[in-house]
């Protein structure tokens, strides 16, 4: 190996963060890789509709990076342990658990499709565990899930008892429980800042 490679190997090394973002891009470590969708971004208003309260918006909502409609990968943000895995429909969700120099934090996908990861598997940050749904799955579900749902939580995600029908949910997030900032600030971080700071 040359002087100029190992050189590069280890400037790579040391300016590489720790997470990376979770969608494809030729430079995972850009946060101007990801886009919202007109109303994705984080704690905006929600307003009320059929069965759930008006809220803050505990996360973002990221537009499809390209015009792959069959198999657009979404991947972890970092090494961690999938604690909760939900694949009944537009709403197929998974919550990992992550340390990162002692900081312990939880990620969430949401309106994702295709799961590959089992519960309690390790999760690789290069390898995807999900993808966005495809063009069949929005004719059924609706286009308006032309995104994926990506929170970071600070604080613990709630337990809850597992059904027949979501026997490996174990988890669930605050993302309809947050009513004004002390709620959000206390259970959430901005995921473009905490990206930010950690890329």
């Amino acid at each position: 190996m040359s002087i100029n490679l190992v050189c590069w190997f280890w400037i790579s090394f040391l300016t590489d963060g720790p997470v990376l973002i979770p969608i494809n891009s030729e430079q995972r470590s850009d946060i101007q890789a990801i886009q919202l969708t007109s109303i994705g971004r984080f704690g905006i208003p929600r307003k009320a509709r059929p069965g759930v309260p008006g809220h803050l918006h505990t996360g973002i909502d990221i537009r499809r990076p390209t015009e792959n409609y069959d198999d657009e990968p979404i991947y972890p943000i970092a090494t961690g342990i999938v604690i909760s895995k939900r694949t009944d429909g537009p709403y197929a969700q998974l919550i990992v658990e992550h340390s990162i120099n002692g900081l312990r934090f939880w990620t969430l996908y949401e309106h994702i499709a295709g799961i590959t990861v089992e519960l309690y598997e390790e999760t690789d940050p290069q390898q995807p565990m999900a993808r966005f749904m495809n063009s069949a799955e929005l004719d059924q579900y609706g286009w308006q899930f032309d995104h994926f749902h990506f929170e970071v939580l600070k604080a613990p995600p709630e337990k809850i008892h597992p059904h027949a029908n979501t026997p490996d949910r174990h988890f669930r997030s605050y993302t309809l429980s947050c009513f004004n900032q002390d709620d959000l600030s206390t259970r959430f971080y901005d995921p473009l800042k905490f990206l930010q700071k950690w890329l």
